[in-house]
Order: structure tokens, then sequence, then C-alpha cells
């Protein structure tokens, strides 16, 4: 079992399953976020309202990914907003107190989701991965400094094996892959 040694005010976990995640074990209030991103509905929209509702009683904020619809149908505190999405007409969500959220690759994509009013920003990749076809990643001195000027959080390439690194961002949150999550339970690693 791996332990969390990273202190951060808050976490997110992206996650395509709801099943994944255990919230009977998160003790800790108000640091953990989840991010449902899916392509295809894989939940039922009774399972995913009964799982908010288990967020709100736990003060995890719960926010779904590039579906506006579905976020309201189930009383989101939120949307994330992918770095494909490069659409302006969300900005105006943070007018009704939404939450906005995104993620970016580059400094253009960072740019677009400042527009889209992205509260906080997810830049992508932090660590090398092995995803075909993406090779690239920031490193820890890149990303300190494209986090000097926007409200970032790092994503991409974390791992076990490099999760105490996050000590040296400058940043006051991070967010995992639901690849993170296969591999270790949510509620095994952060308590």
């Amino acid at each position: 079992i791996t332990k969390m040694f990273v202190h951060k005010k808050r976490y997110f976990f992206i996650t395509e399953n709801i099943k994944n995640i255990n919230l009977e074990n998160i003790k800790k209030l108000n640091k953990f976020n989840i991010i449902y991103r899916t392509k295809k509905l894989k939940d039922k929209k009774t399972d995913l309202l009964k799982f908010r509702n288990i967020c709100k009683r736990k003060r995890i904020n719960f926010y779904v990914a590039n579906n506006l619809q579905l976020s309201k149908t189930i009383k989101a505190d939120g949307l994330y907003i992918s770095a494909f999405n490069k659409s302006l007409k969300y900005k105006y969500l943070k007018n009704i107190n939404f939450k906005i959220i995104g993620s970016a690759h580059n400094h253009a994509e960072l740019k677009i989701k400042e527009l889209q009013g992205c509260s906080i920003i997810f830049l992508s990749r932090l660590f090398e991965t092995n995803y075909k076809n993406k090779k690239s990643f920031l490193g820890l001195v890149k990303f300190n400094l494209f986090s000097l000027k926007t409200n970032l959080a790092p994503l991409g390439g974390i791992n076990k094996n490099n999760l105490n690194y996050l000590k040296n961002i400058k940043c006051d949150s991070f967010a995992l892959s639901s690849a993170f999550i296969k591999d270790n339970k949510i509620n095994e690693i952060f308590y």
C-alpha cells in the first residue's frame, strides 16, 4: 500500500467509472474532487445521482466532463472542459455560481481555458508517459514556470514512483487519472 506524503489543499480524481472510487473510506473533508469523464455514459443516471448525493454529504466536489446537460441533471458542482473542447459558450456559467475547470497541453490551450472561465487548469503531462503518440512532457521546472501566471494543477504521468516529486510543484492541488486509480485503490492512498 502506498501512503500519500504530498500534502495539497485539493486532490482531483478523473474517472470513467464511479465504481472505481469507494467514497465511504474518504475521511478528509473539502479536499477531494471527482471528475466524471466518459465518452459513453457507462453509469446509469440514477447511480450517478446517488453517487453525487454521497459526494455532497461528504463535501466532495463532483464535476462532469464536457456534458453540461448531465451536469445540470445530477446537480454537479461544476463542469470540467477537456483540452479538445474549445467552445467559449461556457464562460458565462461562472456568473451563476457554477464552477468551471479544464485541462490544457500547451500555451495556446491555456489561453482558451482562461477565456472559457476555468478557475483551475490542469496542465498535462507533468511526467513522461507511455501513451502512444504522446511522448512530450513538461517536467517540474517548466510546469513551475507556467504556474507563475495561471492557477494550474499538474496532470499526467503521475504514478506511485514519482508521487513524492509533487512536493516540488508550486501549486495547491493536482489531478490523477483513472490509470493511477486502477493500480492503487484511492482510499488506500489518500487519508
